[in-house]
């Protein structure tokens, strides 16, 4: 039990950090603040979201705490569930946004989500879901981890700004999420995972700006988020190089 505290431990610090650095200052809403969004997606997402997710993690494996597979850095077939994830998705974002996106905006979009996306994905279904998942020695214990990691994605958009932490979206998300842990179930992969969900948080994105008739393309500078972008991908290198069986100092 130790290790779901500790997992549950960093998703209550991840949280803290998003209200304190997103949700308090309604640093989304405000695209002039780039200190405070830099600090959003510095330390909440990649310090703490992935980073000490992917820590933790690894001290469960060399405490023989299950495999890579189990927290989705070892599926049976990852460049397929890259591409279904993306197919998927993409689909889904045309389906609940049928006006045509320019391609500039919509890469702007994808890049501004996925270093959320990364730390959503890792936290929620990679390292708390894992670990349940692995204290829940039963049947349908994948099943009770899945709907936990959709449970806990929905309650911490209450630590952001404006809409996405009123009631209705958070049940909404959390039903988004249900549809990610479906992906997850079939996939086993935190990477096509979270392509898959990455494009319905754009879809997201994109209505909310409409919404409130602001336009994607009015982000900070592209060259921040597109830097951003990259850095969290190299952050998730270990989901490409974890494999059962191997050792990890």
């Amino acid at each position: 039990m130790s290790s779901f505290r500790n997992a549950l431990a960093v998703y209550l610090l991840w949280v803290a950090a998003t209200w304190l650095l997103e949700g308090l200052p309604r640093t989304l809403l405000r695209p002039e603040a780039t200190g405070l969004r830099l600090a959003y997606a510095s330390i909440a997402n990649l310090g703490i979201g992935v980073l000490l997710s992917f820590w933790l993690i690894r001290r469960h494996l060399r405490a023989g705490w299950g495999t890579p597979r189990d927290y989705g850095f070892d599926p049976p077939r990852r460049w397929a569930s890259i591409a279904a994830g993306a197919l998927i998705g993409y689909g889904l974002l045309r389906f609940g946004h049928p006006q045509p996106v320019e391609p500039i905006v919509l890469l702007n979009a994808f890049a501004q989500v996925w270093v959320v996306t990364a730390a959503e994905i890792v936290v929620c279904w990679a390292l708390v879901g894992g670990t349940l998942r692995l204290i829940v020695k039963r049947r349908n214990a994948i099943f009770a981890s899945v709907a936990a990691a959709s449970v806990l994605f929905g309650l911490y958009h209450f630590a952001h700004s404006p809409p996405f932490n009123e009631v209705r979206m958070v049940a909404f998300l959390s039903a988004i999420g249900l549809a990610t842990s479906a992906f997850w179930l079939v996939s086993r992969d935190l990477l096509g995972t979270a392509v898959f969900h990455n494009f319905l948080g754009v879809t997201g994105v994109l209505g909310a700006l409409e919404a409130q008739g602001k336009a994607a393309a009015s982000a900070p500078d592209i060259s921040l988020i597109m830097a951003a972008a990259v850095v969290t991908l190299g952050l998730l290198w270990p989901a490409f190089r974890w494999r059962k069986g191997e050792k990890h100092a």
